[in-house]
């Protein structure tokens, strides 16, 4: 049966018009297109009114396996990723240790410690000038903190890029990390 021939319906009647592209109007091709997509969408929805609930498999069926292979990480997702898990981290550490700092102060650890030193250092004269504070106080030590998180940045998101562009030139030679995802087999 030739395209001309065929009934409406048919596949063949809907490839005519493909095959002719130049008769049509712009107008006409669009009414098609738009309602091949509503058909097919329309057939998508019938038949997936069930994927919000677990699918329930025949017993003795095998869960569906896919093997997938990694084999491009984008190295700008990965920089954007790291530097917010590396900023992340940076600021926890540096609430950690003011945290710690204060927790210390409040405890009153320094001036256990500085009652120590002097006692080890003067004896029992009382007339000690030694404060552990001026060595290891909380500006010098959140400011040595704040210089450590921000290298940690840069450094955990160079590193990270540098990985993936590595990664991606192993796996253009090797092929890749290969996956298997199966379904759960409940």
């Amino acid at each position: 049966m030739s395209d001309r021939t065929a009934p409406p319906g048919s596949d063949a009647a809907r490839r005519a018009p493909e095959k002719e592209p130049a008769r049509r109007s712009l107008t006409e091709r669009l009414q098609d297109t738009m309602s091949n997509a509503a058909q097919e969408h329309r057939a998508s929805a019938a038949t997936g009114s069930s994927r919000g609930r677990r699918a329930s498999r025949t017993p003795g069926r095998q869960p569906r396996r896919a093997r997938l292979r990694l084999t491009r990480i984008d190295p700008w997702s990965v920089m954007k990723t790291s530097f917010l898990l590396s900023v992340a981290f940076g600021v926890v550490t540096f609430v950690a240790i003011f945290m710690v700092w204060s927790v210390l102060g409040a405890a009153g650890v320094w001036d256990s410690i500085n009652s120590a030193v002097a006692s080890i250092v003067e004896g029992d004269s009382g007339n000690s000038t030694f404060d552990v504070t001026d060595y290891v106080g909380m500006s010098r030590v959140l400011g040595f903190t704040l210089l450590v998180s921000v290298l940690d940045v840069i450094l955990l998101t160079a590193i990270a890029t540098l990985t993936a562009f590595l990664y991606n030139l192993a796996a253009a030679l090797l092929g890749g990390i290969e996956v298997t995802l199966a379904e759960d087999e409940k």
